[in-house]
């Protein structure tokens, strides 16, 4: 079975649908008035706490150009505030090859500051040209395709990092040489479902995917990726930051019902459920060798083999923030090393190409100064390069070089509590009649599946690292949060869709605010939808999508309806 919304009973699953009269049918406490004197206040077919999708202690009352940045209630609950500051300009400043305190950039990397991938703390903007440069938040996915040809599934080539690298400080060539990456913007043209790209009213909708060319010769690598085997590329972009430390804080427990009461209706993925017991999977837990070197927030220790279910990332291939995405990319993104990653994010196929490089090779003889320098000999700079350059030979632990982490571990801290620290800003025009209306049709037609509306924390007993094992984070316990999704993967099969096929259902919160916080409101895993009905009819390109009837809804709705949805889903 693969359509997720087959009985009208799963939407019952997570929310109770207010009732309507029609269009007309919400016909109290609805107003046009600004919504500041309705804040806090039950209206319409909103409960009260409807207004802080953060609960209490997670969200922030602004709601202009900014506020994706705002620390929570919490952060100053707890008098985390500075930390918080600190960690934000860890977020903010580029990092260089040798000025403290941002130092050690390199020598291979993607961006030379995590703020240049979330623009304004947001998603990244669709590109036309692939640069590193302030907004491009795309990694690029380098991999083998499944089919031998262009389909979505297929392991990463191992010649060049899974988050691959475009940039590099001299002498070294990057890993990719960016200027030769080709992005073409197509169109869509018929829909594989068969939907029309017409409503039944007339209006017109217009869809665009990217198609991702990358020639041998843009590959600094031995050998390239071409040489063994057929290469495909998809794009993704970052995903929204804000509100991280609250998914943290949602139980495993929790989640582990929702499986269950999905598993009943649709397939889930079988590396992350297994529907003979009714559990979780092996692959759906990230079994940290390390844990026992930390504790829990109750300061209970972290035993050897404790396990965290995956819950970050699109494939969801990261657990716990503490070493999530946010932890793991400050590290890989700029290739900067710390105490828990004592090493550089290389590959040795790129190893191998730089220390058979002449002009690298000359370029270090030429300076004395340089940590690859070695006996000055040829033969001794090849030896130093691809021993400091390859992960596989223990780069920091050997003849070459005695490791000192170029991030310190306050450091560090600093930017958990500004990573768990950032806030959800409030939710807007719940006193309007369309959004109240929007809110009703979006629940009726099954949207409320997948985004499921909320969750409640619970003890938030989050794990933190023996590196600030010693110190508090933000923390938030026993609140009710609106995030707007299931935590769950699920398959939209879109024209060069997402690599690996399945992806999880991405939080709607706060996304209404994006254009005035990042300049720009696209959407989906690589920004090809420009707006909220692109996003939208993109879950119906193929009736193999599992919101393929959702999808079919929405198309039929009148215009005033649609219009209420975008309106719903932009104000929550």
């Amino acid at each position: 079975m693969r359509q997720l919304i087959k009985a009208t009973a799963l939407i019952g699953l997570t929310v109770a649908v207010a009732s309507c009269d029609g269009n007309d049918g919400i016909k109290e406490n609805v107003s046009r008035e600004p919504d500041a004197k309705y804040v806090g206040q039950a209206i319409g077919n909103f409960s009260a706490g409807e207004w802080y999708p953060g609960g209490e202690l997670g969200t922030t009352s602004n709601v202009t150009a900014g506020c994706y940045e705002d620390e929570t209630p919490a952060v100053t609950a707890q008098g985390l505030d500075m930390a918080f500051n600190l960690g934000e300009a860890a977020f903010e400043r580029k990092y260089t090859i040798a000025t403290a305190p941002f130092k050690g950039l390199g020598p291979a990397y993607l961006r030379s500051s995590c703020l240049d991938c979330h623009p304004g703390y947001g998603h990244g903007k669709r590109q036309y040209e692939y640069r590193s440069t302030f907004g491009n938040g795309y990694l690029l996915v380098v991999y083998h395709p499944a089919d031998g040809q262009n389909s979505d599934d297929g392991p990463y080539v191992a010649e060049v990092t899974g988050m691959p690298q475009t940039k590099a400080t001299y002498p070294f060539l990057p890993p990719i040489e960016e200027e030769k990456i080709d992005i073409q913007w197509l169109p869509i043209t018929s829909m594989e479902s068969g939907l029309p790209m017409k409503f039944p009213d007339g209006e017109e909708y217009s869809l665009i995917y990217p198609e991702v060319n990358i020639p041998a010769s843009a590959f600094n690598t031995k050998p390239t990726p071409y040489e063994t085997g057929a290469v495909a590329f998809r794009l993704e972009s970052t995903i929204g930051i804000i509100g991280s430390g609250l998914l943290d804080a949602i139980p495993q427990d929790s989640i582990r019902e929702q499986y269950r009461r999905e598993a009943r209706f649709v397939e889930l993925n079988p590396a992350f459920w297994d529907k003979e017991t009714n559990d979780f999977a092996a692959g759906a837990w990230y079994g940290y060798e390390r844990l026992g070197d930390g504790q829990f927030a109750d300061g209970t220790p972290a035993l050897q083999g404790t396990k965290l279910l995956k819950r970050f990332t699109y494939a969801m291939t990261r657990a716990t923030l503490q070493d999530g995405a946010g932890a793991n990319a400050i590290w890989n993104i700029t290739n900067v090393s710390r105490s828990d990653r004592p090493k550089l994010y290389t590959t040795t196929a790129w190893a191998t190409a730089m220390s058979e490089n002449a002009d690298v090779i000359a370029a270090i003889k030429a300076d004395p100064t340089s940590p690859y320098y070695a006996d000055g000999t040829d033969e001794g700079i090849r030896d130093a390069v691809l021993h400091l350059l390859d992960p596989g030979t223990n780069q920091f632990d050997n003849q070459w070089h005695n490791f000192t982490a170029e991030m310190s571990d306050e450091q560090y801290y600093n930017f958990m509590v500004w990573h768990r620290g950032l806030s959800i800003p409030r939710a807007r025009n719940l006193n309007r009649k369309e959004v109240q209306l929007g809110k009703d049709v979006f629940n009726r037609i099954g949207c409320a599946t997948c985004h499921r509306p909320s969750w409640t924390t619970s003890d938030d007993n989050y794990w933190k690292p023996a590196v600030y094992a010693d110190k508090e984070l933000p923390r938030y316990q026993n609140q009710t949060i609106w995030p707007y999704t299931d935590m769950i993967q699920h398959r939209l099969y879109m024209k060069n869709g997402i690599h690996g096929s399945w992806c999880r259902t991405t939080p709607l919160w706060g996304r209404g605010l994006s254009l005035i916080n990042t300049g720009a409101d696209d959407r989906l895993h690589d920004c090809r939808a420009r707006n909220v009905i692109e996003a939208i009819m993109w879950h119906g390109y193929s009736k193999e999508s599992e919101a393929y009837m959702a999808t079919e809804k929405f198309y039929n709705l009148t215009k005033e309806e649609r219009d209420a949805v975008v309106e719903f889903i932009n104000s929550i």
